[in-house]
């Protein structure tokens, strides 16, 4: 392959690889040591943050959530209710005269007989209230199969959450007479969505008043009888409804559409709520007309507006995202965003209700912006630096936001950001979830690079080098292909495809290009990837693999090439086609026959865009599959191959894996397939975890470890 030329540019992120001498690294057990911050909610004065951290214990293959509550002043930080199974959905609103914390939680702890209705022996996922003045807890709700996704009403009078309702029978039921029969009789798709089969229920928003004495009156289902499901399968949550400020009205995201499996149509609906919790009148679709995504719907303080966001082009789930906001008088839709070339993500309102905060992915990082409803469509960048930044919330005066910071080098922590005028604007960490770790930890150095493509374009890359790295050494290095295949490699904190651990654990250098159809680059860059898969995409990765491995300190020998998803399918794609590059390879849950994925796939709005269709549709169609599909390059076959996949993975299913494992044995490739039968497309058991790692670095190890 012809050589090419490349601007480069290096520019250090983080601190050095030793912190006061120490020499410790990341390992697959300590990364299930690190704290995990959870939700994060702040008090309407600003002075107090609740926020919950999980931990797992290896040897129990499980873990607890801890409640924590900071004093924003002092940065005090104490644990208040500690180890329960679950604490989510965290929120202050006012009981009587006092500020609460609401949640959803569930303590796993057995009841000593005392006192069955103490909430700390509650077995199921209920919402309670922790009063920080007084130190006690209140169960609010006794729901018989529990709740998710609270949201308390602005006014504290009403709480709504989600509960799922059973509505279609099962075979048992439609035949009694066959109580051991586990026969399934499906009529139509998404009969399993990720990793889950239908469970004959829906998730359905409940409304519940507030009585006098902190708990909840009876609960009443808002969507009754509707077979559909708030939030959206499979991974929404309660950013999909939203309540009104003035607590009469309810926002809600539904999928009402015939053919679910290949439309992307959401849309926002409106539902009035009286006093006892029930739906007054009809659902009003406010999107009618709008083919995309319409989603999370978040009204302005003032409640004038009900910003929403939403996708332009049908089934097409990584169009760009817009903020749209919806007059509540006048009825009319317009387009904040109109004109930006970036998506946004979430829609935060300051308290004058004239401005809104997304995130947005930028440059390989997630950056905060705020818009203007006076100047729509230019946006202001008001945070900085290489991290993936989120926020929880603006303090009433709209001078200060609570926010998290994430980098490849360590996990989520809590910050708060003060709003000024500029991009400078100062930030300052509250939280210390994983400093007693850290303190000890040799840290890798992140660097970014910037590559010509074979087209001309820059490639952005970001460069991780292990701790202590020594530019006159030689280093193994790992290409990392990127899943999605519209999603970002930004400073995001894996728990499975860690970088700070691949550079510490395994002494790799890992260069992870933001190759075409990653966001954060522009539209055009973005959308190229579609119908396009096997092309610019796969170019950009080998000329940033050919100009990392032209460095002195890379043996060309010791190189690897790794990815999930669609980094599997990459990854099988250049098993076929790079040549005599990669001296092993992993694929993780990547997809290997284009045409039987189509047929065994649920989400077909996603293929039909991305793909073109079904093969069947046309001969060009048919001719894309046939460019793009790894199995017609088997023949090509012989880097050493670890393939690794979940049985429940019905987004990429199992079978792809094995046909990929069965294709490399045929070939007499050297090969090993790591099967996990109760993961999905991800791998969430803690052990699971451990085992993944390693075997993933002893795979390596066998063929890039230095001889």
């Amino acid at each position: 392959m012809r050589k090419l030329a490349m601007c480069i540019v290096l520019l250090a992120v983080s601190i050095p690889t030793t912190v006061n001498g120490q020499t410790k690294k990341m390992s697959p057990e300590l990364l299930w040591k690190l704290g995990r911050l959870g939700e994060v909610a702040v008090s309407s004065d600003g002075k107090h943050v609740a926020y919950g951290v999980r931990r797992y214990v290896l040897k129990d293959n499980a873990g607890t959530s801890t409640l924590f509550l900071m004093n924003t002043e002092t940065g005090e930080s104490k644990p208040v209710l500690e180890k329960w199974k679950s604490i989510s959905g965290l929120q202050w609103a006012k009981v009587g005269d006092q500020e609460v914390v609401y949640f959803i939680g569930m303590s796993g702890k057995k009841a000593d007989g005392k006192d069955q209705n103490d909430p700390h022996f509650s077995d199921s996922f209920q919402v309670c209230t922790y009063n920080p003045a007084s130190g006690q807890v209140k169960q609010v709700t006794k729901l018989k199969n529990g709740c998710s996704n609270l949201k308390v009403s602005p006014t504290g009078k009403h709480i709504a959450f989600t509960v799922d309702i059973v509505l279609d029978k099962t075979v048992n039921e439609i035949f009694k007479d066959l109580p051991k029969a586990d026969a399934r009789i499906i009529d139509s798709l998404m009969y399993r969505h990720w990793d889950s089969w239908h469970d004959y229920a829906y998730s359905h928003i409940h409304v519940a008043p507030i009585n006098g004495d902190g708990t909840a009156g009876q609960e009443v289902d808002i969507m009754k009888g509707m077979k559909t499901d708030c939030p959206i399968n499979p991974f929404g949550g309660s950013e999909k409804f939203a309540w009104s400020p003035e607590g009469n009205e309810i926002a809600l995201t539904l999928k009402m559409v015939k053919r679910w499996a290949e439309s992307t149509n959401s849309d926002v609906y409106l539902a009035k709520i009286n006093a006892d919790g029930s739906r007054d009148g009809e659902f009003k679709n406010i999107t009618k007309g709008m083919p995309g995504y319409d989603n999370d719907p978040s009204y302005s303080p003032d409640g004038k507006y009900l910003g929403f966001h939403s996708m332009e082009r049908a089934s097409f789930e990584s169009d760009r995202n817009r903020i749209m906001l919806y007059d509540r008088e006048s009825g009319q839709i317009s387009d904040l965003s109109k004109g930006m070339d970036q998506n946004t993500h979430g829609i935060h309102w300051r308290s004058d209700s004239k401005t809104v905060y997304f995130t947005s992915e930028y440059r390989g990082s997630n950056q905060i912006f705020m818009l203007s409803l006076t100047a729509p469509g230019k946006p202001f960048r008001v945070t900085q630096g290489n991290y993936n930044w989120a926020f929880s919330n603006v303090n009433a005066t709209g001078t200060r936001m609570l926010v998290t910071r994430t980098s490849m080098l360590r996990p989520a922590e809590i910050y708060q950001l003060e709003l000024g005028p500029s991009a400078t604007t100062p930030s300052k960490k509250l939280s210390s979830i994983n400093d007693d770790i850290y303190k000890d930890l040799a840290l890798p150095t992140i660097r970014q690079r910037w590559v010509t493509a074979t087209d001309g374009k820059k490639i952005h890359c970001w460069v991780i080098y292990p701790p202590g790295f020594d530019e006159s050494k030689k280093y193994p290095m790992l290409l990392y292909c990127q899943g999605g295949p519209q999603g970002q490699i930004g400073q995001w904190f894996s728990y499975r495809w860690n970088f700070h651990l691949m550079a510490s654990h395994g002494g790799y250098v890992i260069c992870a290009p933001n190759r075409r159809g990653l966001p954060g680059f522009g539209r055009a860059w973005n959308d190229q990837i579609s119908k396009d898969w096997g092309g610019q995409a796969m170019q950009d990765l080998l000329s940033a693999t050919d100009s990392m491995t032209n460095e002195r300190y890379i043996d060309k020998k010791r190189v690897g090439a790794v990815g999930a998803s669609f980094g599997g399918y990459t990854v099988y794609w250049m098993m076929g086609n790079a040549g005599n590059r990669f001296a092993s390879m992993i694929a993780h849950c990547g997809v290997f026959n284009l045409e039987s994925m189509y047929g065994s796939t649920e989400e077909l709005f996603f293929v039909n865009y991305d793909l073109g269709g079904p093969y069947w549709r046309s001969p060009s169609v048919q001719k894309d599959y046939d460019r793009f599909s790894p199995h017609k390059f088997v023949k090509n076959w012989k880097t050493p191959l670890l393939v690794i996949h979940g049985e429940k993975d019905f987004r990429v299913p199992v079978t792809q894996g094995m046909e990929a494992f069965t294709a490399a044995q045929v070939q007499g490739v050297k090969s090993r397939f790591l099967y996990f039968p109760n993961e999905g497309h991800w791998v969430l058991g803690p052990q699971n975890g451990v085992v993944w790692h390693r075997v993933f670095f002893n795979w390596l190890e066998r063929d890039l470890k230095k001889k």
